[in-house]
């Protein structure tokens, strides 16, 4: 028999109609009740939290992945399937990834529709993602849904209600399930995985800030003010904003708050072409690129590069190894 563990965070998945709309209420039991176990597995189900995906915090995020860490402890495991709502989905499932450096499987799952809802995708997601844990070795934290695996890294929601939700827009999936098997396609590059942040660490607040038409730094800067330790930066293009932005980064880097530079794009990466408060400036300024992630993982890299070390320079490079192995290094 394979052993598989889930682990159990609420979502779309758990949701039953509130009277005004759908919420998360159910525990693991009945939503794993939806589902047909594959031949040959055996779960068992920790029921951690349940609430709706928007409602989690970074302290609901470590609470899971020191969960999976003491899960896997045991030997005896094959894998990890984590149920959790498909709006914050791709955060957590990188904030895992990029601390997961056994070789068995963590694979998060999710549905589109409620939990009793007549046309359901419960039953078909979970039954994939039971699969997947019990079969892959040495992928990291994945993403399976509407019969595709993905890597954790650069996944993201691209469809509001559709049941397949989720791609990467710049990489194909890893591998897709189907008539009873997994089907391995590539294997994501990861980087080498952090140490897990220590129980009583402070968490750092992180915020994201987009670039439009008339965009000036004022939201920027009162992110500063507020206390940011670490700012995202949705630009346009391939990573462009202003000269003011530039300033607005460079005074921030000076104070020793670490500055990500994504973009607003769905694909490709982040490229330091044009100046004026482009990328090339904004890199300069101490702007790190994070080539391929898009805003929600690009916040997860800060907070964790931040988690790390309490040292600025360590702080940042670490951003940079995790970022994008293709980004151009700048010293730091």
């Amino acid at each position: 028999m394979r052993r598989v563990v889930v682990v159990t965070t609420g979502g779309t998945i758990a949701s039953r109609w509130q009277g005004t709309g759908y919420a998360a209420d159910a525990a693991g039991r009945d939503v794993l009740a939806t589902a047909v176990v594959p031949e040959g597995v055996e779960t068992r189900i920790v029921d951690l939290f349940t609430v709706n995906s928007p409602r989690l915090t970074t302290a609901h995020q470590l609470v899971l992945l020191r969960s999976v860490h003491e899960v896997l402890e045991d030997p005896a495991v094959d894998g990890v399937v984590v149920t959790h709502g498909t709006d914050t989905l791709e955060e957590t499932a990188f904030l895992l990834d990029l601390h997961h450096r056994d070789r068995r499987p963590v694979v998060f799952t999710g549905a589109q529709r409620p939990l009793e809802a007549v046309d359901g995708d419960a039953s078909s997601n979970l039954y994939d993602a039971l699969l997947t844990a019990a079969n892959v070795k040495g992928l990291g934290t994945l993403a399976v849904f509407a019969g595709r695996v993905h890597a954790a890294r650069g996944t993201v929601k691209t469809q509001t209600v559709a049941a397949d939700a989720f791609a990467d827009p710049s990489h194909a999936p890893v591998g897709k399930v189907g008539f009873g098997r997994v089907e391995v396609l590539r294997r994501p590059d990861r980087p080498e995985p952090l140490t897990l942040p220590p129980v009583d660490g402070h968490v750092p607040r992180v915020d994201m800030v987009m670039h439009h038409t008339d965009a000036d730094p004022l939201l920027f800067d009162a992110a500063v003010q507020a206390g940011a330790q670490g700012i995202v930066l949705v630009a346009t293009g391939a990573g462009n904003a202003t000269p003011e932005f530039t300033e607005a980064v460079r005074r921030a880097v000076s104070r020793g708050v670490l500055i990500a530079l994504t973009t607003r794009v769905p694909a490709g990466p982040v490229t330091p072409i044009y100046t004026g408060g482009g990328a090339v400036d904004l890199i300069a300024a101490g702007a790190v690129p994070t080539g391929t992630l898009r805003a929600g993982q690009a916040r997860i890299a800060v907070l964790s590069a931040l988690m790390s070390s309490p040292h600025p320079a360590e702080r940042t490079a670490t951003l940079r190894r995790i970022a994008d192995p293709d980004t151009v290094a700048v010293p730091v």
